[in-house]
């Protein structure tokens, strides 16, 4: 497995086909490798689609990002940190949880930095195809 943790797998509001204004901080700190999967769940919360780590054969669809310049990359991380609300105020629980995870793209595993939501999904509908572009267009039909 091929290990660079100066890379970033984003699968929600961050992609670039999610046309969201943040992805516009990924695209100038970020080149995309490619469209990837990785080990995990998303779930429609009603208010929200979330993504949890899971060692069960589910894949979220997403993309990978490597960091332009590597001295870049702590200050980057922070900002990003700061934007999925990892850190939190005492007594709370983070929103967002920034693991390692297993990467797969272009029939190649690597690692890479992922965003996972940190609360429960238990009251959420599963997202069958992984995918939340795919699942929000069908929504929006």
């Amino acid at each position: 497995m091929e290990n660079n943790p100066q890379r970033i797998f984003v699968y929600s509001s961050l992609r670039s086909g999610f046309q969201h204004p943040a992805y516009g901080y990924i695209s100038k700190y970020f080149v995309l490798e490619g469209e990837a999967v990785a080990k995990g769940k998303l779930f429609d919360l009603g208010n929200n689609i979330v993504g949890i780590s899971t060692e069960e054969n589910f894949f979220v669809k997403g993309e990978l990002y490597s960091i332009k310049h590597a001295d870049e990359f702590s200050w980057a991380l922070a900002q990003l940190d700061d934007y999925e609300g990892v850190q939190s105020n005492e007594g709370e629980v983070p929103l967002y949880k920034r693991i390692l995870t297993t990467v797969y793209i272009n029939d190649l595993e690597t690692t890479a930095w992922a965003y996972w939501y940190n609360r429960p999904v238990e009251e959420g509908h599963l997202i069958e195809s992984g995918d939340i572009l795919t699942f929000l267009r069908e929504r929006n039909k």
